[in-house]
């Protein structure tokens, strides 16, 4: 039974937020809590497992999830069973104890209900209840009630796990520890593994003289040893080996039943004698069973039906092709060029039957995105006489040529008061023959504007933005110079995009054109490779004068020292006594930076900060990059929860305009840098690199690390990084303590809008548990911040200058929640600035932490 109270305070202190208020009280709601409510007279709730092997603890999670019955769940920091009190809040037999008091004969309990409710209003209300009933039964969990059958069951079962590791002597007892006085127990294990057992011999006695010889071929990379302890999964390892093995030998009828192993350990002096049997393919007859020997299976024909479907099955061919012994067929007629559809079938006339050939074939087809689920069968070849030919017969059935999509969104903001969006693309398959894909896609918008960036329209809808986006993708490396190296196995595709986005009223108004021709490959499963050949950006600033409107916070900065000068700042003052923007900001600028307003060191660094700034994010950019991206990950599939993954990338841009710049002299500004069109271009090289480790303790706790490290070094043409290709700090995905572009960089307590630099540091390390069911939970720690380096900016505070820099790393910790709707998560983290480092020496450490100064993060998805 839960006991608690609820204490008004008449004057709260200041410093307890409501959200501290209501999870104490939460956390005093739990401790009240009876955790044995629902354990019956004369049972015990299980509080522990105790394992001892060979007289000593185990601590190993493995170990300790081998017992049935587990102790009921806990939540981490709060260490208490929270979804065994949940299940005790419901009641046992509501339904039954419902219809009790309902029944005809208690007229007491009828009169109540008449007199309060109607009989429509009591059956609704019956059923709420019993349905929330059911809720807290399903979202919480049964006691752990300690029972004989499941100790003994969970006592046999880890002298199973031990004779599995070579133990086969060994023992396990138990002993059940009980507190009446709380209704609780605990089991202790006792395990005497005794001596172990050790592989002495193998023999084989394979049947086929086909699969003796390929075993033969190949038994060095057997996973049995001599003189190993014995190890059941040793042995089952080695029997999805010898199957992989023979499967991608020829032995098409090959199966991993072939396989038995027999063991012999009676007088052996604790060593294990292991004989492998691999027997023939068995075929049952009406009244029989009778073998037939393995043997190597060729390929003899390749058939490819381009255009299959179920109703076209019995239909006669109307074209077809024959290539390489690829025979290519089409109800209607062969669409797709046929050396191309070839590159895609690993599967060749003459070669070994193999299941990887067979597995790549199905993965790259299915890769195109040209045909639905594509589908391999093998037949034998009834031209051969010995029945070890196999016909593969290919069946791909078309996508759709033209596929349209529409989207529709309205939307406010506080930009807009009112916005309507709309865009949708036209894919268009095989539109050369050769299974490319031609994907043209548009977008459009028009809005209100609340005039916070500046306009002053009259009209309903004065903001808009158009855009429009064209995509080829060939699957293949297109390039003039031969790329042997990149074979058809490894998946290669050959994408060129092109792009325009055209703003009015919105920030600086931008005009955008992107252009690039970018190559992938996958030489393995694990990794993956991306160059961009070329990577184009042109952006052009239409309405440089409203700066100051969108960029709110460097405005503010500069009126307030402008304001503290009112005699000298008159003539810069708009109606209401504040900068005109843009005249009198820019007029005060110059007013400072030629000495004209004699103000303080600290404003004059200001306020040629805040110049530099506007300088750099109103200035068009011209960005011609090349990069290249390596990319590997561990990760077997969506529910392997320990892995590894590493990606670099190295960019660099800027050159080939350079060396353009020296042969023909391209037009120089007041500076020296040479232009394009105009526009100063870009010179620079970037690298990143990104690494991420999950550690899986299973229960879903995982424990999740991060560490990335990027810089950009400006050089020749540029002495600073274009913003698009800066970094930045905080946000959802990186130190959630501080907003999106709110930390750094370094030690300033920057008030700018976007903080941005070109050099970043970042460490997380994120502990992920089950709260509730779907419901999970995290810890979490983000280490991390940036800096400028190499470039233009000279404050000591914002730059990076060695390791003492290192000082400026800031700190947040935090906890969040997490529902998985299976397709995708949904993320809320609240982030504590622990180590602030924009703060005083002295007064880093824990000064925000709290929830006044929390950051509340929402994503989709985990971080990392």
């Amino acid at each position: 039974m839960c006991i608690f109270e609820v204490i008004f305070i008449k004057k709260p202190l200041q410093k307890l937020s409501a959200k501290i208020g209501l999870f104490i009280i939460l956390l005093l709601v739990l401790a009240a809590c009876d955790a044995v409510k629902r354990v019956p007279q004369g049972k015990y709730l299980l509080s522990e497992n105790e394992i001892v092997v060979n007289g000593e603890v185990n601590e190993a999670y493995n170990i300790n999830n081998i017992p049935y019955l587990q102790p009921n769940t806990k939540v981490p920091l709060l260490g208490t069973p929270v979804r065994l009190y949940i299940y005790n809040w419901a009641r046992p037999n509501l339904d039954t104890i419902l219809q009790h008091k309902l029944n005809d004969n208690d007229q007491r309990t009828l009169k109540f209900w008449s007199g309060v409710l109607s009989r429509k209003q009591l059956d609704k209300y019956i059923k709420f209840k019993l349905g929330f009933n059911d809720v807290l039964k399903d979202f919480g969990e049964e006691p752990a009630i300690i029972t004989e059958n499941l100790t003994k069951r969970s006592a046999d079962r880890l002298t199973e796990y031990y004779n599995s590791k070579g133990w086969f002597n060994a023992e396990t007892t138990y002993e059940i520890e009980k507190d009446s006085a709380n209704k609780r127990a605990k089991v202790i294990y006792s395990v005497n593994t005794q001596r172990p057992y050790i592989i002495d011999s193998l023999k084989t006695f394979i049947k086929s003289a086909a699969a003796d010889s390929i075993y033969q071929a190949h038994k060095n990379e057997s996973f049995i040893k001599k003189d190993a302890q014995y190890e059941l999964l040793d042995i089952n390892a080695e029997t999805s080996r010898i199957t992989e093995l023979m499967r991608n030998n020829g032995l098409f009828h090959f199966d991993q039943e072939f396989i038995s192993f027999v063991g012999d350990s009676v007088n052996t002096n604790h060593r294990v004698n292991l004989e492998m049997n691999i027997r023939n393919r068995e075929i049952r007859g009406r009244d029989s069973v009778y073998e037939l020997p393995l043997k190597v299976h060729k390929i003899s024909k390749v058939k490819v039906t381009t255009d299959y479907g179920y109703a076209l099955r019995n239909d006669t061919y109307s074209d077809s092709l024959v290539r390489d012994d690829h025979y290519l067929y089409a109800y209607d007629k062969l669409r797709y060029k046929s050396k191309r559809l070839i590159d895609a079938i690993f599967i060749e006339p003459g070669e070994t039957y193999s299941d990887e050939a067979r597995n790549q074939t199905l993965i790259r087809l299915s890769q195109l995105g040209t045909f639905r689920y594509p589908d391999l069968r093998f037949s034998e070849d009834p031209d051969d006489p010995e029945g070890t030919d196999l016909i593969a017969n290919i069946l791909l059935t078309p996508l759709p040529k033209f596929n349209l999509r529409a989207d529709f969104d309205i939307s406010t903001s506080n930009i807009q008061r009112f916005g309507i969006a709309g865009g949708g693309s036209l894919r268009i398959r095989n539109v050369l023959g050769g299974m490319e894909t031609l994907q043209i896609s548009g977008r459009a918008s028009i809005g209100d504007s609340r005039t916070a960036a500046g306009s002053n329209s009259p009209e309903l809808f004065d903001i808009t933005e158009i855009g429009a986006d064209v995509s080829l993708t060939i699957p293949r490396i297109f390039f003039p110079i031969r790329t042997n190296f990149i074979a058809p196995e490894m998946s290669p595709s050959t994408s060129f995009t092109t792009g325009i986005g055209i703003q009015q009223n919105i920030g600086l108004d931008k005009q955008n054109v992107t252009g690039g021709i970018n190559y992938k490959w996958t030489p393995s499963e694990n990794l993956n490779y991306r160059f961009d050949l070329f990577d184009i950006q042109y952006v052009r600033n239409l309405n440089i004068s409203n700066y100051f409107n969108v960029y709110e916070n460097s405005y503010d900065e500069l009126n307030t020292i402008a304001l503290g000068y009112p005699t000298q700042v008159l003539p810069y003052l708009n109606e209401d006594g504040n900068l005109d923007i843009p005249d009198g900001a820019l007029d005060f600028i110059n007013a400072v930076q030629n000495r004209n307003i004699a103000v303080t060191t600290t404003e004059f660094n200001d306020v040629v900060n805040i110049e530099e700034r506007r300088q750099r994010l109103t200035e068009d950019n011209l960005i011609l990059a090349s990069s290249f991206t390596y990319y590997k990950n561990t990760r077997d599939n969506l529910f392997d929860d320990e892995f590894t993954s590493f990606r670099a990338k190295l960019e660099v841009a800027g050159n080939t305009l350079s060396a353009i710049s020296n042969l023909i002299g391209l037009e120089e500004n007041e500076n020296g840098s040479s232009r394009v069109l105009g526009v100063t271009f870009s010179q620079y090289v970037k690298t990143e690199l990104d690494f991420i480790k999950h550690w899986d303790f299973g229960n879903d706790n995982i424990l999740a690390v991060r560490a990335y490290g990027g810089i950009a070094i400006p050089y020749g043409n540029s002495n600073s990084i274009p913003f698009i290709r800066s970094f930045f700090g905080g946000g959802s995905n990186d130190n959630r303590a501080w907003q999106a572009y709110r930390l750094g960089p370094g030690s300033t307590d920057s008030p700018n809008d976007f903080n941005e630099a070109n050099m970043k540091l970042a460490f997380n390390a994120e502990q992920r548990f089950t709260f509730l069911g779907d419901l999970k939970g995290a810890i979490f720690a983000d280490v991390g911040n940036i800096w400028n380096a190499l470039d233009n900016i000279e404050d000591p505070q914002a730059t990076f200058t060695g390791l003492k820099s290192l000082e400026d790393i800031a700190v947040g910790t935090g906890f969040g929640l997490r529902y998985d709707f299976s397709f995708f998560v949904l993320r809320f983290d609240i982030g504590f600035k622990t180590y602030d480092p924009a703060l005083p020496n002295g007064e880093r450490w824990f000064k925000n932490t709290n929830f006044s100064n929390a950051v509340y993060n929402v994503g989709i998805n985990y971080p990392f």
